[in-house]
């Protein structure tokens, strides 16, 4: 669908829209499946919502500490879920977004560190998983994750372009540096900035376009169109991925329209060089008049007189009050046309807070935390203490999640893909990291623990914030790593060798991470957790060369198994999967125990999965290496790391292999294998390793408990 199209340039006028609301309502009442739009904000922290911290320092009613509005999130809050420990994959936009989009941790995601347009993997991904159950899909604003321009030639091609993806449709950034600028022609950097829709670049149109109001309004136009379009009757799935409050603080050109939804808000006029409702005015000039003329007390004494605002955090404010009016104009077209009980809207951010303002009159030295926009922890952007990684997250589904619901369990952005292939009615592939978070919104089923971890390098430090515990500010932080237990997280700044002691803190209870408890509290319970902590990063990834980590050679550790049998445990489920599926939303049709991986006669060919599950003998520490071959597909994990992956793009009977580094002892295994009918059934697994040639797995090998 091509919004700048002159065949679409009439869809402003108020009769055909009122057809289309029309329309949409006798579609909707068609779709079983919800639709899904994801929001995705660039460095807003924690703290800058008012639901999440800046209502307690409104209620504080401290003069020194100011604070901002956000009364459309705080609404959805109201009305949905919060999950205020909710985790970014990474504390920077690029691995973060890419680990997202994946649905899989930083110790599986090909983007790692500061790997910025580097070319998302060729894999599953939320898009795609969601368009094969039968979404229409669209990405609009930042992606950033397209691959190296060498490889673009004339602007359209790259490898991870967004339609190579999963989507159907494309309008936004490309290139990741375009990112920092918000408007595409005026910008400060007056150096031009590329929006494309699809493979067309279209940014000449673009004047006096603000990005967040460009992308509302095309992410409007976008609902609207299929509401009305021949997939009407298809759910879809919206990516909305802003570009602010990050790096230029630049201001819209005047104040958000009046209204929302179908016929007020932000629209699209679809005339270049007035694009949108707000292609007027003048560039970078609004702050809302709830900041425009704000005081504080900048020295802590009430007998002397107030002081302005810093005009920077006036900017930071407005540009964050600016998404807050996107949202509540998006949730008012969904009510316009009748889609809010059949849609869910996710909020929340890529990482931690910025104290970069990319403008000449940057953050002000003595003022860097003024909103505390990192909430009450440490960190900011790039840093691995809660206030780096911990987001501000709002789930809002009316009457799937109750209102006014808190998700107090740790969980994490890669947990978003299984939770909406759940919604959709299909099983996550079995290669995601995440797990679905559907009992914990809507109150119904087991929720099952989530994988929380977090690895990351940046030649950096910690800021020195006096609201920062003095043992976290200067802090160097290097190679990074997190690992969160229930209401305990692990934390490694500056490792050097795979048995650096973790830090650890429950963070429930001591949200800044004050109280290091493995120097408070040494014992048994302490002591256990920091052995449980170094062993589990050692099971959850896979070393990348591109992203090389001091522990990469470290021996994946042994596990103890109280009751171990000989032979492994399976179980299969019958029905029509598009991918090799994790089977943990599955009911199973039958189950056994057999010697080894093989394919039960009775199940040859009858199109579903095989799942097998147990322990393999590892005879000597060293490298093995697995071969696998598989008739429609497989995957293999030892303890949670992938080893191979035989499922995305596979060709059936093909041999895949992965080599990993095992101690001497058992590793719990887990094996995915998928069949469809009337193909060749194949399953075997071979493996070579420290005095041992390639060869089948044998039996001995094989235990469960």
């Amino acid at each position: 669908m091509d919004i700048c199209s002159p065949l679409n340039k009439y869809m402003l006028f108020a009769g055909v829209m009122m057809a289309m609301h029309t329309a949409a309502i006798a579609q909707s009442t068609v779709k079983k499946q919800p639709n899904i739009i994801f929001i995705l904000t660039d460095d807003l922290g924690y703290g800058d919502l008012g639901a999440f911290y800046q209502q307690q320092r409104a209620k504080a009613n401290d003069r020194s500490e100011p604070w901002m509005f956000t009364p459309h999130l705080d609404t959805l809050a109201e009305e949905g879920a919060m999950l205020p420990r909710q985790y970014c994959p990474a504390p920077v936009c690029a691995p973060s977004r890419a680990s997202l989009m994946l649905g899989v941790s930083q110790g599986h995601a090909n983007v790692r560190d500061n790997q910025f347009d580097k070319a998302l993997e060729n894999n599953h991904t939320l898009a795609s998983t969601l368009r094969q159950a039968g979404y229409s899909t669209a990405i609009i604003g930042k992606w950033g994750l397209q691959g190296d321009d060498r490889w673009n030639a004339g602007g359209s091609q790259w490898p991870a372009h967004p339609l190579n993806r999963g989507f159907d449709y494309f309008f936004g950034y490309m290139r990741h540096v375009d990112g920092h600028e918000h408007y595409p022609k005026e910008g400060i950097y007056r150096q031009p900035k590329q929006v494309w829709e699809n493979r067309t670049e279209i940014s000449a149109r673009l004047d006096k376009c603000y990005t967040a109001d460009l992308w509302t309004a095309a992410a409007k136009r976008w609902i609207t169109m299929h509401e009305k379009g021949a997939k009407a009757k298809q759910p879809f799935f919206l990516y909305l991925a802003f570009d602010t409050p990050h790096a230029v603080l630049e201001l819209a050109t005047q104040p958000y329209p009046a209204g929302g939804g179908l016929t007020g808000g932000l629209q699209w006029l679809n005339q270049p060089g007035h694009m949108i409702n707000t292609a007027s005015g003048k560039v970078d000039s609004y702050i809302y008049p709830d900041y425009a003329n704000a005081t504080y007390d900048d020295d802590n004494n009430p007998q002397t007189a107030e002081v302005p605002w810093p005009d920077v955090y006036k900017r930071y404010a407005s540009a964050v009050r600016r998404i807050d009016d996107a949202v509540g104009d998006i949730v008012h077209l969904l009510k316009d046309l009748h889609l809010d009980d059949n849609t869910m809207i996710v909020f929340t951010s890529d990482n931690g807070p910025s104290v970069e303002s990319y403008l000449p009159d940057s953050y002000a030295p003595n003022h860097p935390d003024f909103f505390n926009s990192f909430g009450p922890f440490d960190g900011i952007k790039r840093d691995c203490w809660e206030g780096g990684v911990r987001m501000p997250a709002i789930a809002w589904w009316p009457g799937h999640i109750p209102a006014h619901r808190t998700v107090t369990s740790a969980n994490i952005a890669y947990d978003w893909m299984p939770t909406f292939t759940e919604m959709a009615g299909v099983p996550a592939p079995a290669r995601t990291d995440g797990v679905s978070l559907l009992p914990s919104l809507t109150g119904k089923g087991q929720q099952r623990n989530s994988l929380v971890y977090v690895e990351y390098f940046q030649e950096g430090a910690t800021p020195n914030f006096k609201e920062f515990a003095p043992q976290h500010r200067k802090r160097k932080r290097n190679q990074m790593q997190v690992i969160v237990t229930g209401d305990y997280v692990g934390v490694r700044y500056d490792i050097k060798s795979k048995d650096d002691d973790f830090e650890i803190y429950n963070v429930v209870k001591d949200p800044g991470e004050t109280k290091n408890l493995a120097h408070l509290q040494p014992g048994v319970f302490v002591d256990s957790l920091q052995r449980q902590m170094k062993n589990r990063v050692l099971e959850v990834r896979r070393p990348d060369t591109a992203a090389a980590r001091p522990y990469d050679n470290a021996l994946m550790p042994a596990v103890r198994a109280t009751q171990a049998h000989p032979g492994v445990v399976w179980q299969s489920y019958t029905g029509n999967f598009p991918w090799v599926p994790d089977v943990a939303t599955l009911t199973p049709e039958d189950s056994g125990e057999a010697a080894r991986p093989a394919l039960p006669s009775a199940k040859k060919d009858k199109s579903g999965a095989l799942y097998y599950t147990g322990y393999i003998q590892v005879p000597a520490d060293g490298a093995y290496t697995f071969h696998l071959r598989a008739g429609d597909g497989a995957l293999l994990r030892v303890h949670d790391a992938v080893i191979i992956d035989a499922d995305f793009d596979y060709r059936p009977g093909t041999e895949k292999q992965g080599t990993v580094l095992l101690q001497k002892g058992l590793h719990p295994f887990r094996l995915y294998y998928k069949h469809t009918t009337g193909h060749k059934p194949l399953l075997t697994l071979q493996w070579e390793g420290p005095g041992l040639n390639l060869q089948e797995i044998p039996a001995w090998v094989f235990y469960h408990e």
